[in-house]
């Protein structure tokens, strides 16, 4: 039986950094050195007169070994802030996809079907294929890929998670 303290939980951390050579590398490396697992990264510019971009990592441990990660993302420098979004509250998480799917006859109807029920959007078309682009939460993505299986899927692409938190509060 696992306690508390030893239980797995997935956390999306932002971050806001300096926006210069380097800063990606050093945030990488805190998380190998350590041996702490990235399981989605996103990062853009968000602040072009501010030169400052976001992180967003989803990452998964027991709740310790997340309050450590945060704790040392914000000593790095140049961080200027880390925030927990999975802690801080509500939040919006969502990640893109593309979803390659090579078939025909039946299956090809199929996973039409599939994507309208779904609302992905056919972004490619040939005789035998389609490239399907998708958005929205990783779990509907991940049903969506799971479906495309038997269906003749051959490639998937994905963007990793952008997340913000809900309501007034911002990083």
């Amino acid at each position: 039986m696992t306690t508390p303290e030893e239980t797995q939980v997935s956390a999306v951390i932002s971050l806001l950094v300096e926006n210069e050579s380097g800063v990606l590398a050093r945030v990488i490396g805190l998380f190998s050195g350590r041996g702490y697992n990235i399981e989605s990264l996103t990062v853009a510019p968000v602040e072009d007169l501010r030169h400052r971009s976001r992180i967003n990592i989803v990452t998964s441990g027991t709740q310790m070994v997340i309050d450590q990660i945060k704790a040392q993302l914000s000593r790095l420098v140049p961080v200027y802030r880390v925030v927990n979004l999975t802690e801080a509250g509500p939040h919006v998480a969502r990640e893109m996809a593309l979803v390659k799917v090579v078939s025909t006859g039946e299956h090809r109807t199929e996973a039409l079907r599939i994507a309208e029920a779904f609302r992905a959007r056919a972004v490619d078309t040939t005789a035998q294929s389609f490239v399907f682009e998708l958005t929205g939460a990783t779990e509907k993505l991940d049903s969506f890929i799971d479906l495309m299986r038997p269906l003749g899927l051959v490639e998937v692409s994905r963007t990793g998670v952008a997340a913000i938190a809900r309501g007034p509060q911002t990083i």
